[in-house]
């Protein structure tokens, strides 16, 4: 293995996944401005997932269920012209 090619300021940091609030302590190089207390009484920063293995659908098994008529409905409003071209050909 090479030398000296991993970093050396791994220190404690939280996860929280924001969708179901499951949190978890680990090692970490990332830093954030926030700050959670901990179950052992001790200050720690916080980073904010969206999704973890908690709420994953491959690991819950679980499909969860997201805007996509929205997002449909954007698109063919954007290519609206595009898409009648298409089906007079």
């Amino acid at each position: 293995m090479k030398k000296d090619i991993h970093p050396k300021n791994y220190q404690p940091v939280v996860f929280k996944d924001l969708s179901n609030d499951y949190a978890f302590l680990t090692r970490s190089t990332a830093t954030s401005k926030d700050k959670i207390k901990w179950e052992d009484g001790k200050e720690y920063p916080l980073i904010k997932l969206e999704i973890s293995h908690t709420s994953h659908p491959f690991f819950t098994g679980k499909q969860k269920l997201v805007d996509s008529a929205g997002r449909v409905d954007k698109f063919r409003s954007k290519y609206k012209k595009h898409l009648k071209d298409k089906d007079k050909s």
